[in-house]
Parts: C-alpha cells; structure tokens; sequence
C-alpha cells in the first residue's frame, strides 16, 4: 500500500543491518515499563536498557488499563518481570482534562462525537498516579512477586523523578 511505502523502505534499511534476533522473548533486565504512547518517550534508552531487557507497555497517559493490567500479569508469571515502573509524563494530553472534557475538546475539532467514552484522562497525575501503583501492589496475582514503584517522566528534561 502507497501509505506505508517510506516506513516500509525504511524498514528495509534497518533489516538489512538487523542483529538483535534470535534470544527468547523473556525481559533480562525483570523490568516492566508501563507509560504512555507518547513519542517523546524512549523508555529503554532513558533507563540505560537495551533490547530485549524490558516489557513496555504503552497506553494514553500511561494507565493501568485492562490490557495493561494482563500485560503485567503475564510478565510477572510468565516473562521474567520483578519490578514494573509505572510511568506517566509531563505535558500529557491525557492530563490536560477529564474524560469528558477530553470527548468536547474532540467534538469541537472535527465533529466526532466520542461523549461517554472512557478514554482515562484526569489532570490529576498524582492522584492516578497513586491509584495505579496501589491497583499493582494489591492486586492478587501480582502482590508479594514483584516491585512496583510510580515515577514521573519530564519530556522536556529527560529526568525520571519517582513519586512512589
């Protein structure tokens, strides 16, 4: 398809140099990441990580979601997890309103009406903050076989400071 072509061409380049196959699909490090979709975000780098060390899981604002929540599960019992940081950021759009004003802010755009959606968003970091890391650390099947621990990220710094 003509859309993907310069991601494809460039996915061509990158192939060709490719030597990071072969290793299971376990994280060597133990380590979990769950933060945001955000593309200024580049958790292994900014953890000193490479490929192959670490499970991340990305969703809006970095929330633990439902998915998220499997996600830790299994990395916890299946793929070698001990400690999962969750990690939302400064300057989230998730963080500039609530669900509601959110599903306005995208009515007024472009019409689209998502009203009603849960999309996760609250300008509270620190209160969803501490939610999800409590949500972790009591969770049955992840209580008492892993670290959890809250952090921030600032994109405009580069700087994790952890708040739990």
């Amino acid at each position: 398809m003509a859309d993907f072509k310069d991601l494809l061409e460039a996915n061509d380049d990158y192939a060709e140099d490719f030597h990071d196959g072969g290793f299971d699909g376990i994280a060597r490090a133990g380590v979990a990441v769950v933060t945001c979709m955000d593309s200024r975000i580049e958790p292994l780098a900014m953890l000193g990580l490479k490929l192959g060390d670490a499970k991340i899981i990305r969703t809006p604002g970095g929330r633990i979601t439902p998915d998220a929540l499997i996600g830790c599960i299994l990395g916890v019992h299946v793929l070698n997890v001990d400690r999962i940081m969750v990690m939302p950021h400064t300057r989230c759009a998730m963080a500039q309103g609530t669900d509601a004003e959110i599903a306005e802010m995208i009515v007024e755009a472009d019409g689209t009406d998502l009203r009603g959606m849960t999309f996760g968003a609250n300008p509270d970091q620190t209160s969803t903050l501490d939610f999800d890391v409590r949500l972790l650390r009591t969770h049955p099947a992840l209580k008492g076989r892993c670290l959890v621990g809250g952090f921030l990220y600032d994109v405009d710094s580069g700087k994790l400071t952890q708040m739990h």
